[in-house]
């Protein structure tokens, strides 16, 4: 095993038994050493398509999860730079998404290692209001690296998924999970008369290794994965998707990319709903639509439900996101890169067992609504999903709705009177 292995599907193989190997148990340093005895140089590629191989061949997306960073730590070093030159011109530019991506990295590590590290240790060193105050500020500055988060798992992890690259996303989504706990649970300490020291120490120390490991992973898998497998077309879409998100801890430079760089759209090679993540399906606005009971243009239909006071998407047959509202009050992020996105990839993986469960029961007739409502900040949500049937009883996909109902919740007495 000491001599190098050049043969790609052969290297797969023996990439899978290591990993293997660590997940049934054995030491760490043993087959780090196996590692690096094998080769010097592994490609983000082969990682991707080896976490897709275990995944094809059943291995649950948690138990991927729960050694992703003893993984990252057996490629630490090793992961070779196959990119084009072209590309990485392509995404050092000013404003690229990877670009803006990186640029936040760069800020969140100088945010651990500068005012979130000095203010732990000067409150550790003398529990004052003013030094827990200080570490409060510092949690609450890194809290916006959810938002970092929610950018690549809804502008980022869609287009993967249509290029074939189903669980690096996956087990991504679920470490994001995992580092939004652990946040939550400092702050739920650091919120207490009587913070546990020993127990915030180590809790933050958790929580800073773990995001130090994912700025790795997107730095050295991630982002070279995304700019072999996106063309020009999906950079411009996800740039045009991401204002609505937002952005964590920096002000964004402006950018455009231009046919000339990079990828060409080779539009023989993608699907109609490739073509429609991230833009707008332009139709005849003034065609007239039929209904049981009237008739509206498309325009008019189109601006009647984005006036209705609910989140509305509606996922097909095919379990695919084809339509969601674009009101004035949104609820949940609905990015246009989702459309014709499985639906059970637009949740974290800790609840698509859910997700499928409410869909299977209302395909088969089981159910016809399931309701959930749940406190989100200031916000009372009620969600509801509903099996979508033709009138001869054909199933037709499932219509989520989801309003905030707290207003409502706190009414009394009457009205009769214009305000």
């Amino acid at each position: 095993m000491s001599e190098l292995i050049n043969n790609r599907e052969h290297r797969q193989q023996e990439l899978k038994k290591l990993i293997l190997k660590l997940h049934n148990g054995a030491d760490f340093d043993e087959v780090k050493r196996e590692f690096e005895a094998m080769t010097t140089d592994v490609s983000a590629s082969e990682i991707t398509e080896m976490e897709q191989a275990l995944v094809d061949e059943g291995m649950p997306v948690e138990n991927i999860q729960k050694l992703c960073d003893v993984h990252a730590a057996i490629f630490k070093g090793s992961i070779a730079d196959i990119h084009s030159g072209e590309s990485a011109k392509k995404e050092d530019k000013p404003g690229h998404p990877v670009f803006i991506f990186r640029l936040e990295n760069r800020k969140i590590e100088s945010l651990l290692e500068g005012e979130l590290a000095k203010s732990l240790e000067v409150y550790l060193g003398a529990d004052t209001e003013d030094n827990k105050a200080a570490i409060s500020r510092a949690m609450e500055r890194l809290s916006a690296i959810d938002i970092h988060y929610k950018r690549k798992e809804n502008l980022l992890f869609p287009l993967m998924e249509k290029y074939g690259i189903t669980a690096p996303p996956q087990v991504m989504w679920g470490i994001h999970d995992e580092i939004r706990a652990k946040l939550k649970t400092v702050l739920a300490e650091l919120s207490k008369t009587n913070a546990d020291h020993q127990a915030l120490d180590s809790q933050t120390e958790a929580l800073i290794e773990q995001i130090k490991e994912m700025i790795f992973k997107e730095e050295k898998i991630l982002f070279p994965m995304t700019l072999d497998a996106f063309n020009d077309t999906d950079w411009e879409n996800i740039k045009a998707a991401s204002d609505e998100i937002g952005y964590a801890l920096i002000q964004p430079p402006t950018f455009r990319t231009t046919k000339s760089e990079g990828k060409a759209d080779n539009g023989e090679k993608r699907s109609g709903a490739e073509k429609a993540a991230g833009g707008r399906i332009t139709v005849d606005s003034k065609q007239e639509i039929a209904f049981d009971a009237g008739t509206m243009t498309a325009e008019e239909l189109n601006a009647v439900l984005n006036t209705v006071p609910v989140d509305m998407t509606f996922v097909g047959a095919d379990n695919r996101v084809k339509y969601f509202t674009q009101g004035k009050e949104r609820i949940f992020e609905r990015p246009l890169t989702i459309i014709g996105r499985e639906v059970k990839n637009c949740h974290p993986p800790k609840s698509v067992h859910i997700v499928e469960q409410i869909v299977t029961d209302l395909r088969l007739g089981k159910k016809e609504h399931e309701d959930f409502w749940i406190k989100l900040n200031e916000l009372f949500v009620y969600i509801r999903y509903f099996a979508v049937r033709s009138k001869s009883g054909e199933f037709l996909g499932v219509l989520e709705v989801s309003q905030n109902i707290k207003s409502i919740t706190e009414l009394e007495g009457e009205k009769r009177l214009m305000s």
